[in-house]
């Protein structure tokens, strides 16, 4: 058995570590994510989670929803925007060419070779 290190706090003992106290070491989630998985699977006859998204995120937007609307406008759009948000960086030959200058001279620092300039 592991020996509870913590010292008490001053507030009469509450808070802290307990003994015995959460899941049990090598437990299991209740509610596996593959099971979860075949579940829908078998519930939806077999429909891809995406189709089952926008099959209920027209219902929502027919039904005038307006509060489920917005969520499903927000899950859709985070998950649209971090795959196009994407950042292009392009540097000129002398940015380049600069880089790979200081480049050089930290290496050659790190290793001790000389450069020749």
């Amino acid at each position: 058995m592991e020996k509870n290190t913590q010292k008490s706090k001053p507030n009469g003992g509450r808070g802290g570590t307990r003994k015995g106290a959460g899941r049990p070491k090598g437990s299991r989630d209740q509610v596996s994510i593959k099971a979860l998985l075949e579940e829908l699977d078998k519930q939806t006859n077999g429909q891809a989670y995406e189709e089952l998204l926008v099959t209920d995120f027209l219902q929502a937007r027919h039904g005038n929803d307006s509060q489920l609307l917005l969520k499903y406008h927000n899950l859709i759009l985070n998950k649209v925007m971090n795959s196009l948000a994407k950042i292009e960086v392009t540097d000129s030959k002398d940015a380049i060419e600069a880089k790979q200058q200081a480049f050089a001279e930290a290496l050659a620092r790190l290793t001790g070779v000389k450069t020749d300039k």
